[in-house]
């Protein structure tokens, strides 16, 4: 554990942020999955789950949690699956 005043607060903020970020991350994936098992089931609301596995994708490629690159490559994946 850090001495210094400023080490402290940096350990404090680090964690808060890592749980901010793990917390969006895992409702990205989650998103995913939801729409992968709608797709592989022939469920009735795929649109509306692609248009909110999209949108997750799209924060955590804002936030910086994922590269641009992977964020463009998922929701083709995705797209690719809605469209077959």
């Amino acid at each position: 554990m850090p001495n210094i005043k400023s080490a402290i607060k940096r350990v404090s903020t680090n964690n808060a942020a890592n749980k901010r970020n793990s917390a969006q991350k895992t409702a990205m994936r989650t998103a995913i999955k939801k729409f992968k098992i709608a797709v592989a089931n022939n469920a009735d609301n795929i649109q509306e789950l692609y248009i909110v596995a999209s949108s997750a994708i799209d924060k955590a490629k804002t936030k910086g949690l994922i590269h641009k690159n992977n964020a463009s490559r998922n929701k083709a994946r995705l797209a690719s699956k809605l469209a077959k």
